[in-house]
């Protein structure tokens, strides 16, 4: 694909519009329970991905060249449900997507805390965008796309949170970046937990797909996931009714504090790569599923232990703001890969 390198000039000699090649177009689903969601649907050239406004600006999947990367639940694609945050109801909405943010109480399962409950992932997964923005433009040489949006978890005489998120990404490009902002806008600390569930899904996720990543240590969350250790980084065959493995990292990181975590399909020769900085997201949870139907692995970068809002948590200041950037990084071929090995193995040394 030359004309991917080619200057902005000649591009537009050669095009009567850029959505020939890339853009942004708002669009809604009108069946089914999707009737009504409405996505920011981004096309770069080599990624596409719809942007949900309904559900916190979040992927519902991500297609490189055509292909599929993520992983859809049984439920399937649907936008904001009556059961969403229904106390253990809530497991019905859980559509996996190629990210899903979970947060801004709680990221566990349904739980009680305090004589509160708290919704399956949290409630921030199915809060919807305000103040929407779309844009695609010139920027010098770079065609950029851009979706922005501003969601709210509030109660009467309670929290008060904001998650300001932009998502970037620009024609050719490889790269998805998600940048959140969050603000406790209220006169009291708050507890703050998220956790970025980053789901990987067939075709892309096979047996032999792996994990590449600069491990210091892993916690096993129960009896399932001590099984599975000594594989805990390599997918391996659906197995019917085989119940879900969960691992929590610490990872290393260059000087500047980042890390990541690649899913690699070797076949393909493609690398689905999470990138974040420890300051910021300081822990990473494994979840891997080889049930049959259920059949995915994600990346998780956390501020969160398995206990969630019911461990050590972060306190948000009132009028404090914490920044997260997330990176989406498809990578394709053999010197790519080896070049994440030797990444890992680097930070790890």
């Amino acid at each position: 694909m030359k004309e991917l390198t080619r200057k902005k000039e000649k591009l537009l000699r050669l095009c009567g519009s850029m959505e020939q090649l890339a853009g942004v177009r708002l669009v809604e689903y009108q069946d089914g329970r999707a009737s009504g969601l409405r996505c920011a649907m981004v096309d770069n050239g080599i990624l596409s991905f719809p942007l949900m406004l309904d559900k916190c600006l979040d992927p519902a999947w991500i297609r490189y060249k055509g292909r599929n990367l993520s992983f859809l639940s049984k439920p399937g694609l649907q936008g904001r449900n009556p059961y969403d945050t229904a106390g253990e109801e809530a497991i019905y909405s859980i559509m996996g997507g190629a990210m899903f943010t979970c947060g801004l109480g709680n990221v566990h399962g349904f739980r009680r805390v305090d004589g509160v409950e708290y919704p399956t992932h949290g409630r921030i997964r199915t809060t919807p965008a305000e103040k929407i923005g779309m844009d695609a433009y010139w920027e010098g040489e770079d065609y950029r796309i851009q979706v922005t949006g501003e969601m709210r978890e509030a109660r009467l005489f309670g929290e008060n949170l904001i998650l300001r998120r932009r998502v970037e990404t620009k024609y050719g490009s490889g790269e998805i970046r998600f940048v959140d902002e969050i603000e406790n806008q209220g006169s009291e600390p708050q507890p703050l937990c998220f956790l970025y569930h980053c789901n990987a899904g067939y075709p892309f996720l096979q047996p032999e797909t792996r994990l590449i990543l600069p491990e210091k240590s892993c916690t096993p969350r129960d009896k399932a996931a001590e099984q599975g250790m000594g594989e805990k980084r390599v997918m391996g065959a659906p197995i019917d009714g085989e119940p879900e493995q969960v691992f929590q990292y610490i990872l290393a990181e260059d000087p500047r504090g980042d890390t990541f975590a690649a899913i690699v399909n070797d076949l393909w020769e493609v690398a689905l790569c999470i990138r974040w900085n420890k300051g910021q997201i300081p822990f990473m949870t494994q979840w891997k599923s080889r049930a049959s139907g259920d059949y995915a692995m994600a990346v998780e970068p956390t501020n969160c232990g398995f206990d969630g809002r019911g461990g050590q948590v972060q306190i948000l200041k009132p009028f404090e703001t914490h920044v997260n950037e997330i990176r989406f990084c498809i990578l394709e071929g053999r010197e790519a890969i080896e070049a994440l090995e030797k990444e890992a193995e680097e930070m790890r040394a």
